[in-house]
């Protein structure tokens, strides 16, 4: 009874009027989504968007792709994202991302998901669509723009001089050092006046000064 679903619907992650248009034939659609729901068949991520259970699943679904389609406008960012770029060392279990909404958090069945406001102006710059097979993608941070998401969310580390932040990015997020002489510091200069932040310019001028050092390239 599950196939015909299961093959209508291509992608783990759908929302409620997918599942309406593929049940239309049936007398009482509804009925048979709590029926669903009921057996595990689909489990409910948030009201209106789904994924198949563990026993029903083509492929592995996508936690970038539902912290998406969870809350929005948004993208991934922050911890999470430095995690994905290989930037720090811990293992990030939270979704976290940046919106121009107001913060929100969400518990669901596959885990937490959270959305940090950030003034539009910052949100509109640095984010990147990766391509996660089969015609699905997710939006995600440019690694200099997850960074300085950190960076400015982090309150009362008064950090005011070039050694304060390099203490910071070695001490506190454990950043890779090797990791930090390829960003480019053009990025944090543009980042940081969206966002107006004396911090994320102070920044720009520790990556541009290590590149410098290390033989990089300031003007790619």
């Amino acid at each position: 009874m599950i196939d015909p679903i299961q093959h209508q619907i291509p992608r783990e992650e759908f929302d409620y009027q997918t599942l309406l248009d593929v049940l239309k034939d049936y007398r009482h659609p509804r009925d048979k989504i709590s029926d669903y729901l009921r057996k595990g068949v689909i489990i409910r991520i948030k009201k209106g968007l789904y994924i198949f259970g563990e026993d029903y699943r083509k492929k592995p679904y996508s936690r970038e792709l539902l912290a998406n389609l969870i809350y929005g406008p948004s993208y991934i960012s922050l911890d999470y994202a430095l995690q994905y770029y290989g930037f720090i060392p811990e293992r990030v279990e939270t979704v976290t991302s940046v919106t121009t909404g107001r913060s929100r958090r969400f518990e669901t069945p596959v885990g937490l998901f959270t959305y940090r406001e950030i003034p539009a102006r910052a949100f509109r710059f640095g984010m990147t669509r990766v391509e996660s097979g089969k015609g699905s993608a997710f939006l995600i941070a440019i690694a200099e723009k997850a960074l300085a998401d950190k960076i400015r969310s982090v309150r009362g580390t008064g950090i005011k001089t070039l050694e304060q932040m390099l203490e910071y990015l070695y001490d506190d997020l454990r950043i890779d050092a090797l990791a930090l002489k390829e960003l480019n510091p053009l990025h944090f200069e543009e980042i940081a006046c969206r966002y107006r932040s004396r911090k994320i310019r102070l920044l720009a001028d520790l990556i541009h000064r290590i590149r410098l050092r290390d033989g990089g390239n300031c003007d790619e």
